[in-house]
């Protein structure tokens, strides 16, 4: 069902751009406008200055705007600041990373063109809603650059790890360029130019499905930037370059693939004790309260409360939460009764069982009274991945207000299946369900989609 392609990949060129480490980037929607400047300081060739981060507003921005990327990413590559392999090739990408439960992993993926399919064909599935504001601004960025400058990350199913043995095996033994990002984890990437070996991998695929675990928005960018082209075009193609997107595949059998959980900070409207939470929440869970030391001693042990009873409970997941008052330094762990399960009755199998759903639902909306709406259109749901961030962040907007009541909610991470569950019933999960970690980095490999060439569809 997928069509997998090779692609003659755009990459810097260290002679002259100086260490990678330097220049690549975290993807453009975690940085933060308040650290542009440090990137460019850093090395004046960085990937924040092709790969922008988001129009301030989400409105989309002046023309000047993309055309200054468009511009210099030309001129980059005519100077041979980055090059572009003259031949098609797939990339064998290596991800090296200690994960926060201390373990050392290795995640294995490789970086390719796909072809495009809408999402109602069930070729390549979405678990996660997007925005529009954002798909306008990156497609601007993509019609005037016509560059993809990052990865999706998506997955495929390969029990036998027939895709990535194969790959290993052929690979160029040099390395085309090794990073090591601001959390330590260490990014390699090796090319696979073997006519016969690339023409196995896209059989494999050819009755498979990918889910999108990252990068919904980039492939809803890609599907609209198709379109736009079909109607400039009157011999569009299913060759033309408009007609792929490079994604980064991982099988989700693969050992080295971890998804962590997002906590979530929520910014209650007005005042709330925690003896009043809990008289809310009382009919819903069973509550306990966590004692005894520094609030960083509270969020580990309600975490590490939270990570046994998933570990021994059989069948279903167990749907425990911990929370915090950072205003009366108070943490319960949380585990939802029949009750709550009884509320989400009208909800799809696979949903019922998310820990996010169940914290939108069931403790946002019902108990806290707070709508889905008024979350979105007053921005009171703040998501972290790290806990201790977190933490931090709901006890500095605890002393510095006194009109809402932050509470920390954290969570267990959603689990892969549960991903391809959603995905396969053509599902969509809440905005930042999963957070697949490590994160792939810009700047290693992109793809500049020339109008004058064709996709080379070997199989």
């Amino acid at each position: 069902m997928a069509f997998i392609a090779p692609l003659r990949g755009v990459y810097y060129n260290r002679e002259k751009a100086g260490s990678l480490d330097d220049v690549v980037t975290p993807p453009y929607d975690v940085i933060q406008d308040s650290s542009i400047d440090s990137y460019i300081t850093r090395n004046p060739y960085s990937m924040i200055q092709l790969d922008i981060t988001k129009n301030p507003g989400g409105a989309v921005g002046p023309d000047s705007r993309y055309q200054a990327v468009a511009d210099l990413f030309h001129s980059w590559l005519d100077d041979d600041i980055l090059l572009r392999d003259s031949s098609p090739a797939l990339y064998l990408y290596k991800i090296q990373y200690k994960h926060p439960s201390g373990k050392m992993l290795t995640r294995k993926g490789f970086v390719a063109q796909v072809g495009l399919s809408e999402f109602g064909e069930g070729v390549v599935k979405p678990h996660e809603e997007t925005f529009a504001s954002v798909i306008q601004d990156r497609l601007r960025l993509l019609d005037t650059t016509k560059a993809q400058f990052s990865q999706i990350f998506s997955l495929y199913s390969d029990r036998k790890n027939t895709v990535l043995s194969l790959l290993e095996k052929n690979c160029e033994d040099e390395c085309m360029g090794s990073v090591t990002d601001g959390d330590g984890c260490i990014h390699s990437l090796y090319r696979v130019s073997d006519g016969a070996v690339i023409l196995q991998v896209q059989k494999f695929f050819m009755d498979k499905s990918l889910y999108i675990a990252d990068g919904h928005h980039r492939y809803t960018t890609a599907l609209a930037y198709r379109e736009l082209m079909r109607k400039r075009k009157e011999d569009f193609s299913d060759k033309d370059p408009a007609n792929h997107i490079m994604m980064y595949l991982c099988p989700m059998e693969d050992p080295g693939l971890s998804v962590l959980p997002t906590h979530r900070l929520l910014n209650r409207p007005g005042i709330l004790s925690m003896d009043a939470l809990v008289e809310r929440l009382k009919p819903l869970f069973e509550l306990d309260e966590i004692t005894g030391g520094s609030r960083e001693v509270l969020l580990a042990e309600v975490l590490s409360r939270m990570d046994e009873m998933e570990n021994h409970t059989s069948g279903k997941r167990s749907t425990s939460f911990g929370v915090y008052h950072p205003g009366e330094d108070r943490c319960f762990l949380l585990v939802m009764k029949t009750k709550a399960r009884e509320l989400l009755a009208d909800k799809p199998a696979q949903l019922r069982g998310l820990d996010v759903v169940i914290l939108s639902d069931i403790i946002i909306h019902h108990a806290l009274d707070l709508s889905h709406e008024q979350c979105e259109a007053e921005n009171l749901i703040n998501y972290f991945s790290d806990p201790d961030e977190a933490m931090d962040a709901a006890v500095k907007k605890s002393n510095n207000t006194s009109a809402e009541t932050p509470l920390l909610f954290v969570m267990n991470p959603t689990l892969v299946e549960q991903v391809k569950e959603v995905a396969d019933e053509k599902i969509i999960m809440p905005h930042k369900s999963t957070y697949f970690y490590p994160k792939i980095m810009t700047g290693l490999l992109f793809n500049q989609q020339r109008e004058d060439e064709e996709v080379d569809r070997l199989a």
